[in-house]
């Protein structure tokens, strides 16, 4: 599924041991984390003490780590196919930056209209969209790689010149117009543009110079066959590596307050089911055939979780409860989408349209 990314749906046979039991070291992954921060003491002072743009420095080179292999695997050569795409890039675009943020504030002020802290910050999660680990979901549910990296890139994009102006109009006009209470937003353009940089920019770079000296240096057939399913257990290395560490930074904070984690969990898994079957319908509507469908799912259902917490901690403190809402974003979104990428998979047959096996 990942190392090789030409698995279908159900040929669990053929399966890497890692790929097979994904799910269980994933989870694995999550308890140990949570128990790291619970029990061993100076743990989080120690990850924290160096950080990249607010972000721990072991979660940062997990990121990198996590997203280089994937970015590696993309033709760079065939983004032109997608760019001329408007069923997809249109839909991606109404999906992430309308659609997604109202649903976030919609559901924020329903199921917790008595608890401002959190909901502000799931409205900030709501407003930072993906742009790195669904680069995983979305390779691992074997979609279009370079739908993907457009699509990230898109969003990269529309992240720096809309973050700020959203959070503006989310959380002081759209309240104050309908007689809610508003909450003020600082944050620049520049944070979120060196976020971007470092955690997209990076990985992006790394992987398109890769491919263009491995062909140049030893043609496609071998960094195809030979070279990238080498690397490709990486990607999984780095997404366990940096659950391990962003579940053990706050373990102390989730596991002593599991009423309010559960408060902020309910609007998540609605709005991740809502947003990904919603887009994956939609998809299927519009004609696109499966990888592309997917690609169109994924990229709408994730969220920036290292952005929505840095700007949370940023703005509000570390022990913040905007800053909880952040960290229990991907206490949801990791699980969850994991799950659907198995619901994806196994949706895979529903698709008429010839797959290209890659």
């Amino acid at each position: 599924m990942t190392t090789t990314g030409t698995a279908p749906a159900g040929v669990v046979g053929k399966l890497s041991t890692l790929d097979r039991f994904l799910p269980v070291w994933i989870g694995a992954a999550m308890v140990l984390g949570l128990l790291a921060g619970r029990w061993i003491p100076g743990l989080e002072t120690g990850l924290n003490a160096v950080a990249v743009d607010g972000i721990s420095l072991p979660i940062a080179l997990g990121l990198l780590v996590m997203m280089y292999p994937v970015l590696a695997k993309v033709r760079y050569d065939r983004l032109d196919s997608v760019t001329r795409d408007r069923k997809l890039l249109w839909p991606s675009l109404v999906l992430n930056w309308l659609i997604g943020p109202a649903l976030m504030f919609a559901l924020a002020w329903l199921l917790l209209p008595d608890l401002p802290e959190y909901r502000t910050g799931l409205i900030i999660v709501g407003l930072a969209r993906c742009i790195a680990m669904v680069i995983i979901w979305n390779d691992l549910a074997c979609g279009d790689r370079e739908a993907a990296a457009v699509l990230v890139a898109l969003n990269s994009v529309f992240q720096v010149i809309m973050f700020g102006a959203l959070g503006w109009f989310y959380l002081e006009i759209l309240p104050g117009r309908l007689g809610l209470d508003t909450t003020s937003l600082s944050v620049s353009g520049w944070q979120i543009a060196k976020s971007t940089l470092i955690f997209l920019g990076i990985p992006l770079v790394a992987g398109y110079l890769t491919r263009r000296l491995g062909e140049r240096g030893k043609g496609r057939d071998w960094y195809e066959t030979r070279f990238l399913p080498r690397i490709g257990p990486v990607a999984l290395y780095g997404l366990l590596f940096t659950i391990v560490v962003l579940f053990a930074l706050q373990g102390n904070q989730i596991t002593s307050r599991p009423l309010d984690v559960a408060r902020i969990a309910l609007p998540l898994l609605v709005y991740f089911g809502l947003m990904w079957a919603g887009s994956y319908a939609l998809g299927k509507a519009l004609g696109l055939n499966y990888e592309r469908t997917t690609t169109l799912a994924f990229t709408a259902a994730g969220n920036n979780f290292e952005l929505a917490i840095a700007v949370a901690i940023a703005t509000f403190g570390a022990t913040s409860g905007q800053a909880l809402a952040g960290v229990v974003g991907p206490l949801i979104e990791v699980p969850v989408l994991v799950a659907l990428v198995y619901v994806s998979l196994a949706l895979r047959r529903r698709f008429t349209t010839t797959e290209t096996t890659r």
